[in-house]
């Protein structure tokens, strides 16, 4: 019986033809079989393997960043992010703006990435024309410098599909990251506030994941757009920085 998380063997897949298989893999009939495994969700191509026999990566160059659907890139957040690992794929789609990367090795999953317009972008300058990135993960196998180049190619290809896009946003769990990454990449540092919950006397909300505080980071796409007269300022620390639990 195949274990979660093995690939198909070649022989098998001649035998699935065969309605007789269905004795050995009774659960291919009801299509179960690997559906709910990891490796299913980090193998592009769980039934037919590229042939590099299970090497991994040695260096971040050899990643191929693409973008993805939303489903996969949320469970794979769910797999590997230490602090968020909740974020439903709807949440994502209901934006105005949002695009999913992964970082991937001979069809192998190495890192993951969620982008969406900003979950306060009311109260920003250009919370209109900002892409906040919402969740990045990346699995324990990845190899050096996966993140800052995963980063720097995003932000190309944001910048060049997404002309609209003025700044990129991003938001650092001061509990368990120093930021490093930011820094290596170029961002800037724009804001550090309290962790608060979303939660208030008239709007109930879901637990939250983490309520550390949080330094909020930027990347300049374009000039800054001029205020208008419709503009809402508001105080730094009144922006809350933490994640819609839906």
């Amino acid at each position: 019986m195949l274990k979660c998380g093995g690939t198909i063997p070649r022989w098998t897949l001649i035998r699935i033809a065969d309605s007789s298989a269905l004795d050995i893999f009774p659960l291919i009939e009801n299509k179960k079989l690997m559906t709910n495994c990891a490796d299913n969700i980090i193998d592009s191509m769980p039934l037919f393997r590229s042939g590099s026999d299970g090497l991994i990566p040695i260096s971040a160059l050899q990643l191929q960043i693409n973008k993805c659907k939303v489903q996969r890139a949320c469970e794979l957040n769910a797999l590997w992010h230490s602090r968020f690992p909740k974020i439903d794929w709807s949440n994502v789609v209901r934006n105005k703006d949002y695009v999913c990367y992964i970082a991937e090795y001979d069809a192998i999953a190495y890192a993951v990435a969620i982008w969406s317009s900003p979950i306060a972008a009311n109260r920003l300058r250009e919370g209109k024309t900002a892409l906040e990135l919402r969740r990045m993960a990346i699995c324990d196998n990845s190899p050096p410098n996966t993140a800052s180049r995963m980063i720097g190619i995003m932000r190309r290809n944001i910048a060049k599909e997404m002309p609209h896009i003025t700044i990129l946003v991003s938001y650092q769990d001061t509990d368990v990251h120093a930021g490093t990454i930011y820094k290596a990449s170029g961002w800037n540092m724009a804001a550090q506030n309290k962790g608060v919950s979303w939660t208030n006397e008239t709007r109930q909300r879901n637990k939250e994941q983490s309520l550390a505080d949080k330094v909020r980071w930027e990347y300049r796409l374009k000039p800054m757009i001029q205020k208008t007269n419709n503009f809402i300022d508001v105080e730094e620390s009144q922006i809350n920085t933490q994640e819609l639990n839906l």
